[in-house]
């Protein structure tokens, strides 16, 4: 078995193979509450492919070749599968986040899985919410307001990533109805040293305030920022400076049940 996928001999035959025998696994990376500061309340599903001698290549290493060959839609509902399935043994996380891909947006198909996913297992809609990156959902805003209305409809939440990476529009926010907004790591980072990346932020708290969605700040990478997202009054903070990822297990083993 290769150690990466880009230099197999023929890497869509190996994707192939991966899904075909669950030759995935599940990590996570908690989201803290700031206000509360106890537990995870939210944990957001990452995906990891097993290579040779046990090694695990991250999303960077093969999920360029699931989009070449066209398999995110069978990639994202793998994942899906997976997360409402451990949630169905018993979770003391509250809700997971699980990214949808661009591709994802457009199959009918995928919302229509997960709401039979669920039904099979037992699992309340609000136990998971859906993640759709900001550029993406601009890009097919009419495939992502279908998504969006098919995912409430079985109680599932939404979230926007990486808002205000690249523009200031709240189209997607207006369209979409979304409960939680990730702050881009680009305006987060340079809390500390550009005034600017504050009042951006602070714009997006009023916009939150007035719509009715809660604040993620990602990419935090230190306690100093953390304490000014504190200060700031932001929702819930995710970075390496609050949890690096683990193996889905793993992070259980360390979360608490809480109200989002």
């Amino acid at each position: 078995m290769q150690a990466g996928l880009a230099g197999s001999r023929d890497p869509g035959e190996r994707i192939h193979q991966a899904l075909a025998n669950d030759e995935l696994t599940l990590y996570c990376q908690p989201i803290v509450s700031l206000e509360r500061g106890a537990g995870f309340p939210i944990a957001e599903v990452l995906v990891r492919l097993r290579a040779e001698e046990k090694a695990l290549l991250p999303p960077g290493e093969f999920l360029p070749i699931f989009e070449h060959y066209g398999r995110m839609p069978e990639l994202d509902c793998w994942v899906m599968r997976k997360a409402i399935r451990h949630i169905a043994r018993g979770s003391r996380i509250a809700r997971f986040s699980i990214n949808i891909s661009s591709q994802s947006l457009a199959e009918a198909a995928v919302p229509k899985a997960i709401a039979m996913e669920l039904v099979s297992a037992g699992v309340s809609g609000t136990a998971l919410l859906f993640e759709i990156d900001e550029a993406d959902s601009l890009a097919r805003l009419e495939a992502a307001k279908k998504f969006a209305r098919a995912i409430r409809t079985v109680g599932c939440g939404l979230m926007l990533d990486g808002f205000g990476r690249r523009s200031h529009s709240f189209a997607a926010l207006k369209a979409l109805q979304v409960h939680f907004v990730k702050v881009d790591g680009s305006i987060v980072r340079k809390l500390l040293t550009d005034r600017r990346a504050e009042t951006k932020l602070r714009a997006i708290q009023k916009v939150g305030d007035a719509m009715g969605f809660k604040l993620i700040a990602e990419m935090v990478e230190d306690q100093d920022i953390l304490a000014r997202l504190k200060a700031l009054g932001v929702d819930y903070a995710q970075g390496f400076g609050v949890c690096e990822p683990h193996p889905i297990e793993r992070v259980e083993r360390r979360g608490a049940r809480a109200a989002p």
